[in-house]
């Protein structure tokens, strides 16, 4: 018998209402971008791309719930239910990065209903479900990863989550071009999509929280992959920098912003005569139309002539200086690079060049001066700042105020008077 209208009703002021504690996932990055841990009852998406390690990430994530839940209760546990991997093949990489745990149990199979009444008879705290593009439901038609299949498969584990209270973590793939594989309604339908993004060549791993109903979007967790499993990085601000010790020329380092973090980035440029019609263009983490543009700039408001140069501009370890803000440490690397006279190892630019070569002014500019301070360098070029603006005072810096790309040139020194 259905519930009457007055029962379905609580004041948001009703004390009777149960609300569950999170549950943290062992990882502080994790639960800084979930907004503080896993909560019951929430779906979870987790995508990207293959190999990325997503389901690494989450097996070490159900580990670590294992230990600490049945620490608490004897009775907790965790499930990992996987469509794409056997059950040898699971415990396999259980050992390998150290996620075996008597409260952590696994499941091997494709089918919607088993892994639906595994979850309703276990009641485990937390339920991971690798992937919803593998399982299929009987009850519906089409091959599994399909539009409909994705969908059903979402519907039934909300169901299951929200009756028990149950967290769900379900692996998602990526097509081609970036997006999560299946029906967009998928996004809708779950609490929190989360990103696991990074390049396979490296080590570094970035996770992103794209929606969150729990908590905010614009936090970044940073996490290093290794033999072992992953890890953590809860300072990330030196990954992106040489390690170093000589200052070449060609190089400057800038500041970018994720979500509350202010990262590091170096800017690396090689430039050489070029002996093509048309002078080539290679780029690494840097937007190659922006290069264009710069170099533009460079030619037209400080007499910079890179018009025939080959030129190659690239990040380190696969960091990203796509934002405006580190426009000013790429064409300073560019002219460094082409006049070979290298800029100081504790020498930063932050700013965005216009196409009139005005130097402008880039959000929360004084974190990423406090985080360049921290890291030790003591000359900083920014935008100059607006008249009556507050100056802040940084010990043992010095802020150069910078308001076309002819003073940067100049102020680093990098043509002859």
């Amino acid at each position: 018998m259905a519930a009457s209208v007055g029962d379905l009703l609580r004041a948001t002021t009703d004390e009777s209402v149960k609300q569950s504690a999170r549950v943290s996932t062992g990882f502080s990055e994790y639960d800084r971008v979930l907004g503080g841990g896993v909560v019951p009852g929430a779906v979870i998406l987790m995508a990207g791309e293959p190999g990325i390690g997503k389901s690494t990430l989450l097996l070490e994530t159900a580990g670590h719930i294992a230990a600490q839940q049945s620490a608490i209760n004897p009775e907790a546990k965790v499930l990992y239910i996987s469509g794409e991997e056997s059950l040898a093949q699971i415990q396999m990489r259980a050992s390998r990065i150290g996620a075996v745990h008597d409260a952590l149990l696994m499941a091997s199979t494709t089918d919607l209903d088993s892994v639906v009444s595994l979850i309703s008879q276990e009641k485990p705290v937390l339920a991971v479900v690798d992937s919803a593009q593998t399982i299929h439901s009987q009850a519906v038609d089409g091959i599994p990863g399909g539009s409909t299949q994705v969908r059903e498969v979402a519907t039934a584990l909300i169901d299951v989550a929200k009756a028990n209270d149950i967290a769900v973590l379900l692996v998602g793939h990526v097509t081609k071009d970036g997006s999560i594989a299946g029906p967009r309604t998928l996004e809708h339908l779950v609490d929190v999509v989360c990103q696991f993004e990074g390049d396979t060549q490296t080590a570094l791993r970035l996770l992103r929280s794209v929606k969150n109903r729990f908590g905010p979007t614009d936090e970044v967790g940073c996490f290093d992959m290794s033999g072992e499993g992953i890890e953590e990085v809860s300072d990330p601000s030196g990954l992106f920098l040489s390690d170093s010790e000589e200052t070449p020329a060609g190089t400057c380092v800038s500041f970018t912003v994720d979500g509350h973090r202010s990262l590091a980035i170096e800017v690396q440029a090689l430039t050489t005569q070029s002996v093509l019609p048309t002078p080539r263009r290679a780029t690494n983490g840097v937007d190659t139309n922006r290069l264009a543009m710069l170099v533009a700039v460079l030619y037209r408001h400080a007499r910079v002539n890179l018009l025939g140069q080959d030129l190659y501009v690239s990040t380190i370890a696969g960091g990203s200086a796509k934002e405006p803000s580190c426009d000013v440490a790429i064409a300073a690397a560019l002219v460094s690079a082409m006049t070979n006279k290298p800029i100081a190892r504790t020498t930063a630019a932050i700013g965005e060049i216009s196409l009139t070569g005005q130097v402008r002014p880039v959000p929360r500019l004084t974190h990423r001066i406090r985080e360049a301070a921290r890291l030790g360098f003591t000359r900083i070029l920014v935008p100059r700042l607006r008249s009556g603006a507050k100056k802040e005072q940084f010990d043992g810096v010095t802020i150069i105020e910078v308001a076309t790309v002819g003073d940067v040139v100049r102020e680093l020194g990098l043509l002859d008077k």
